[in-house]
């Protein structure tokens, strides 16, 4: 069964138990209350008629004038007396006199019936067991008994008045209960078809993307729904972007591997063949190495990063010293590609806890950026300046080819290569930027890369935290 169904079928069911539910505890807490109502009610007729009773027994002396307060009772009947007698009608209620017919029955106290309103009990003999709401009738001359009027001895009036006031209700109820039901059953289908709306669309969505081909998903809401929905559009995004910078890794990967590959194979062969001198190509096939093995290193670095494997072995460092050393290692490859590199005098830096090597490292990847983006005759300046008493900031500036706004986002992202460094022939898999940018959060720093666009050079500052 479908998600849809299943909800659509929940709630509808819960919704028809809640209605049922709420129409039987409401019809028997109605009943039971009623039938105390009515209870009260019949009390209060039958205290009612005693009294007057008591007032007509003591005036007239006797019963000779029984009739009077039941007639202004309203317990007479026209026609009850004929109607009673006629064979025609037995068996037949008494709901043709009156709507609610109501009997009374005054028995005195040896007894013996003294009126029926009815008249099925003949005045004068004895009267059976009589039930009903009952009260005593006294005369007031001398305060004795002399009566006990029985009001409603069957209870008829107000039971079927009962029963028909709660068949009243319960269809009322009922009926409400059914449009309850349509309008839950409507409900449900348009909240089903809400909530799975979405899921559908992200299960096709998904297998698409499965399936090589990118998409996105409507956003129609602000709720969980609309932020599942931007949550699924942001991981597209994501995925096409990896898979854009997985395509370029791979190109850039085979084309950095190829080129030293190739270079060793022709230095071997001419060794070989006798065209090149093993001095010669052994410097070459050296070089070519190490431009391998640089790359292998890159990858190292990046699966250490991805799975949170980048442990540093703090030290206490000279910062001016750390740089003063990438100076030197990098000035040989400055001068061979004529570019002037520079460290800019500044005063007393504090010492700092840092992992010497990937340090050098991150400060290395930075410096052979600028060298690959720095044409002949540039510059490339190296600085450090103490930032208040927390922070110390290290830049490399250069004066080289620049870099795009558009491309300024993108530039710590992994394989991302700008298209002005390809069209240029500048070598790397861009690596370099994440993995710094990698080491210097291991460190508690911040890297950020500022150019003013093409042919304007860039600038990389590392900000990191001074530990005292």
């Amino acid at each position: 069964m479908s998600l849809r169904w299943r909800i659509m079928g929940t709630t509808v069911v819960v919704v028809l138990l809640t209605v049922v539910t709420s129409i039987g505890v409401g019809f028997y807490a109605t009943q039971a209350r009623l039938g105390v109502f009515v209870d009260r009610i019949g009390q209060d007729e039958a205290a009612q008629l005693a009294r007057n009773l008591s007032r007509e027994y003591t005036e007239s002396g006797g019963w000779a004038t029984v009739d009077r307060p039941l007639s202004r009772a309203g317990y007479i009947y026209p026609g009850a007396r004929e109607r009673v007698r006629s064979k025609e009608n037995e068996g037949e209620h008494l709901e043709g006199f009156h709507r609610d017919p109501v009997r009374v029955v005054i028995v005195d106290e040896d007894g013996r019936v003294v009126q029926d309103n009815f008249f099925e009990l003949p005045p004068g003999t004895a009267a059976p067991t009589l039930s009903g709401h009952s009260e005593r009738v006294f005369d007031l001359a001398n305060n004795q008994p002399v009566a006990q009027v029985f009001v409603d001895v069957n209870r008829e009036r107000l039971a079927t008045e009962s029963r028909g006031f709660l068949s009243a209700l319960l269809y009322t109820t009922l009926a409400g209960g059914a449009m309850t039901a349509c309008v839950t059953i409507l409900l449900a289908i348009w909240l089903s078809r809400r909530i799975t709306a979405p899921v559908t669309a992200l299960t096709e969505a998904t297998q698409a993307i499965a399936q090589g081909t990118a998409t996105r998903l409507p956003v129609m809401s602000s709720d969980e729904l609309g932020r599942m929905s931007a949550a699924f559009n942001e991981m597209t995004v994501a995925l096409e972007t990896q898979r854009e910078l997985r395509r370029r890794l791979i190109n850039d990967v085979t084309h950095e591997l190829n080129t030293p590959l190739s270079v060793i194979q022709l230095e071997s062969a001419g060794v070989r063949d006798g065209l090149q001198s093993p001095e010669d190509a052994s410097a070459n096939i050296i070089q070519e190495v190490e431009r391998l093995r640089g790359l292998v290193t890159d990858l190292n670095w990046l699966a250490e990063t991805d799975h949170g494997e980048l442990r540093l072995t703090r030290e206490s460092n000279a910062v001016y010293e750390l740089l003063e050393e990438e100076l030197r290692r990098w000035q040989p490859q400055a001068r061979a590609r004529q570019v002037e590199l520079s460290l800019q005098e500044v005063g007393n830096l504090p010492e700092l806890a840092l992992d010497r090597m990937r340090m050098s490292q991150a400060l290395g990847n930075l410096i052979g950026n600028a060298l690959n983006c720095t044409e002949v005759g540039g510059s490339i300046q190296l600085k450090a300046v103490l930032e208040g008493e927390g922070t110390l900031a290290i830049s490399i500036a250069d004066n080289g080819i620049g870099i795009d706004a558009a491309d300024l986002p993108h530039v710590f992202d992994r394989f991302y290569r700008t298209d002005r460094s390809r069209s240029m022939g500048i070598g790397g898999t861009g690596l370099g930027l994440p993995v710094t940018r990698a080491i210097v959060e291991a460190h508690g720093g911040t890297v950020r890369v500022e150019s003013d666009g093409p042919g304007q050079g860039a600038t990389v500052t590392i900000w990191l935290p001074v530990i005292q």
